[in-house]
């Protein structure tokens, strides 16, 4: 696998230490600080470059295809143990996988380094004042390193809300500092870009490391493509059994929505149905229009790699399809994931489901002037 390059940023913290108890009067006058990442009135053209980043997703994140709605078998055990290793969720042919068993020192700290980039770009460049679409990217960019940082450093780990940064819970360990103000993933998501963004899809950028929230892309978000990216990944999780499932009479439904409610979906069932009916595919409507009832009850914690969060001790030699590239080692369970998501993507084949074309960013003849090109809002 090519090496990380040393990350920079072309256009131009530390750990947070645990704090004495606050009281509600600290607690709202911290909040009071994300004031200042409200987005202007008066945008300028500036742009960040997130090219580097771009490619190491291209090289990290393995795809595993769109949903078929069917949860997979349980796999055998690794052949000479009756231990189970790699992944054994139903959810596992699902979203995408980032190969953080392959990273070794260097490309981890690489991610620090990458991480601190982003930060001091915004002691450079003015965010609050570049266009919405260029600080939506800036902000799921930087939420995404900054879990992928860490989750390389504790890996490996089965599940990442078992991660602690400075005896703090990943989720909100304020190890991210951003002109001056600690924060947190948590924090990015809820005090800056859902309290700025009007727009549900946002949710979907964020990167949880675990099978069963949004994938993570393969190419980093900017002001042209992020819409679109968006878009993306809102359909392939509506439309994905770890996303909605029909139980009798009742849509189930991720418990990741849950998080997101209180921004975009205060009146729970109604405002979701109206959200998931925007991005359901022909099956998803069918289930949707086939329940009355909905529960958030869909979950799954597994980390989204391609080994389970686990070092295994046996390995297979995997040759190159042309014989004469050198092999290489990986562990059996990882054989039989890569196996598996082969033959699904043959039955995809054979079923006709491939061909998906999306559009963004563009004027069509006979649009209004006025038409929304990409923007999120």
């Amino acid at each position: 696998m090519p090496r990380l390059p040393t990350l920079a940023l072309t256009a131009v913290s530390a750990l947070a230490l645990l704090a004495s108890p606050a009281t509600a009067q600290d607690a709202g006058a911290v909040d009071a600080q994300f004031a200042t990442f409200t987005p202007s009135a008066e945008p300028n053209s500036d742009k960040i470059d997130y090219s580097i980043w771009d490619e190491a997703m291209k090289n990290l994140v393995v795809s595993m295809g769109p949903s078929l709605r069917e949860g997979a078998g349980s796999p055998p055990p690794s052949f000479g143990t009756r231990r189970q290793y790699g992944h054994v969720s139903r959810y596992r042919l699902e979203g995408s996988r980032l190969m953080f068993s392959f990273l070794d020192a260097e490309i981890i700290a690489s991610f620090t380094e990458y991480r601190k980039d982003l930060e001091a770009t915004a002691d450079k460049v003015d965010i609050q004042k570049l266009s919405r679409n260029e600080q939506l990217a800036y902000w799921i960019n930087l939420h995404n390193v900054a879990m992928i940082e860490q989750i390389a450093n504790a890996w490996p780990v089965r599940q990442p809300r078992e991660i602690e940064v400075g005896g703090v819970p990943l989720n909100d360990a304020k190890f991210i500092t951003v002109e001056g103000i600690k924060m947190s993933p948590r924090d990015i998501r809820e005090k800056i870009v859902y309290k700025n963004w009007k727009s549900p899809s946002v949710i979907y950028g964020f990167w949880r490391g675990e099978i069963g929230g949004p994938s993570i892309q393969r190419e980093a978000f900017n002001a042209d493509n992020v819409a679109r990216l968006l878009d993306r990944s809102a359909r392939d999780f509506v439309n994905s059994l770890r996303g909605t499932q029909k139980q009798g009479d009742t849509l189930q439904v991720s418990t990741f929505y849950e998080e997101a409610a209180p921004f975009y979906f205060p009146d729970f069932e109604k405002d979701l149905r109206e959200h998931l009916a925007r991005y359901a595919d022909t099956e998803t409507s069918e289930i949707l229009a086939a329940t009355s009832d909905m529960k958030a009850a869909v979950s799954e914690h597994d980390i989204a790699d391609l080994a389970g969060g686990v070092r295994e001790p046996t390995y297979q030699n995997i040759q190159s399809p042309d014989g004469v590239s050198q092999s290489f080692r990986i562990p059996q369970s990882m054989t039989r994931l890569l196996a598996q998501r082969e033959q699904k993507f043959q039955k995809i084949i054979r079923e006709g489901r491939t061909g998906t074309v999306t559009f963004s960013n563009i004027k069509l003849p006979g649009d209004p002037e006025d038409k929304d090109t990409g923007e999120v809002e």
